[in-house]
């Protein structure tokens, strides 16, 4: 098995992590039918090899005030100028992620507000801060996310 292969123990393990950061060693050994200390044995060489890169808790953005979220398309408006976009918003903590993309965009953001009115106030950020043009797709209902997509 390589690297970057995982066999159907691993899978499980993965799997369940993704459902259940907290998830017990003990209930993580019983689902995969192993001992605990081999279970640990496995987390731990899937934490080396980054496979597994950390535990962190699901916010809910509308729980939290966020009323609001959004992908936010953006183009470099001079294109000669650096690509540096990403390193020129890192710092507005109302993007939870930015993606590289092919296609008439440059990246696409995701971003959570209050408000209609806070959303225009954080494009204009975005748009002094990076010097880019923006292109918004506001996000209506939400079906799933952080899926954890684990190949088969």
């Amino acid at each position: 098995m390589g690297d970057g292969e995982l066999d159907e123990i691993d899978r499980t393990l993965v799997r369940e992590l993704v459902a259940d950061g907290r998830a017990t060693l003990a209930h993580l050994a019983a689902t995969a039918g192993l001992s605990v200390s081999a279970v640990q044995a496995r987390v731990r060489r899937l934490e080396s090899r980054g496979v597994v890169t950390g535990y962190t808790a699901r916010i809910n953005p509308e729980a939290v005030g966020a009323m609001l979220s959004a992908f936010v398309a953006i183009t470099p408006l001079d294109p000669s100028q650096p690509d540096d976009a990403p390193a020129r918003l890192e710092h507005i903590p109302e993007i939870e992620a930015c993606y590289s993309v092919a296609g008439e965009d440059n990246y696409v953001l995701l971003v959570h507000v209050a408000s209609a009115r806070a959303l225009e106030t954080l494009l204009q950020r975005i748009r002094t801060a990076a010097d880019v043009k923006t292109r918004s797709t506001i996000i209506l209902q939400k079906f799933y996310s952080n899926r954890g997509y684990v190949p088969e």
